[in-house]
């Protein structure tokens, strides 16, 4: 079975057996809003015992050609990628899943959807507003009117998360980048304003891990986290104490640790050094 045409797909095969049991294991990153798969590539680097694939969420990047779709579709996509993934590890090894932010959600929605697919999964500041832990400042309802145009809600959300001095710091050829990726943005932030909660966490029946950053983070990330490790039964929670809510890019090191305790909660073993 191939990836799917319309999503940017980079696999790097697992090597050819797993330590001492014969099997391989392949972790699957899915990023967040705004994002893109190759900013996993540091963490990426840092796992050569395990294979990984990583890939553009439909409507960003390389997978623009692919239209735009919700939640829901990017669940489905996850799932395909997934499906592909398990084919090409020929099924020797556990197949896990670890996703940065909203890509949290979506690794959580296939999870529930599918309990079967993934052996562990990982979640990092997954963004759960219907929790009710929404940015300080912010009421629970209505939320801020979205930019009419997409571009326009892509700088508003980069200066948000990242300051408006990196937004400014970004060349144009960079500027571009990110203003075309915002149609998938704006979906992405539609699929989190909707009335009532898309899935039901509490329910999870895979081995879960929920990242967070440390006391620097944002509040409402950590609320929620807390949360989830106290209310989804068998849970861990790991926390990366001096990160923030780009971990993945700051904190390489720490991430490919989370990402090794997703792979050991699914029932990898890691040869000792």
């Amino acid at each position: 079975m191939t990836y799917p045409a319309a999503l940017h797909v980079t696999p790097r095969p697992a090597p050819g057996a797993g330590p001492g049991s014969g099997s391989a294991a392949t972790v699957l990153f899915v990023h967040g809003s705004l994002d893109r798969g190759d900013s996993f590539r540091r963490v990426v680097r840092r796992l050569p015992e395990v294979g990984t694939v990583t890939y553009d969420r439909r409507g960003y990047q390389g997978s623009r050609g692919g239209g735009v779709v919700g939640l829901g579709g990017h669940i489905d996509d996850l799932l395909s990628v997934a499906e592909a993934a398990r084919s090409e590890n020929g099924g020797r090894g556990p197949l896990v899943a670890v996703g940065h932010s909203l890509g949290g959600d979506v690794v959580i929605g296939a999870a529930l959807a599918s309990p079967r697919t993934f052996a562990a999964i990982g979640a990092y500041e997954p963004p759960m507003p219907w929790l009710g832990f929404r940015r300080p400042g912010t009421a629970p309802r209505p939320w801020p009117p979205l930019a009419e145009d997409p571009a326009e809600e892509v700088e508003s959300f980069f200066s948000r998360m990242m300051g408006g001095a990196a937004w400014s710091r970004l060349t144009e050829e960079g500027k571009a980048a990110r203003r075309a990726d915002g149609p998938a943005l704006v979906a992405d932030l539609r699929s989190l304003r909707g009335e009532g909660a898309p899935f039901d966490v509490t329910t999870l029946a895979v081995p879960a891990v929920f990242g967070v950053g440390g006391p620097s983070s944002a509040p409402h990330h950590r609320r929620t986290v807390r949360w989830l490790g106290a209310n989804v039964r068998g849970s861990d929670v790991y926390e990366i104490e001096a990160a923030q809510h780009g971990a993945h890019l700051s904190h390489p090191d720490a991430f490919a640790g989370l990402t090794r305790l997703v792979l050991r909660r699914g029932g990898w073993t890691i040869r000792p050094s």
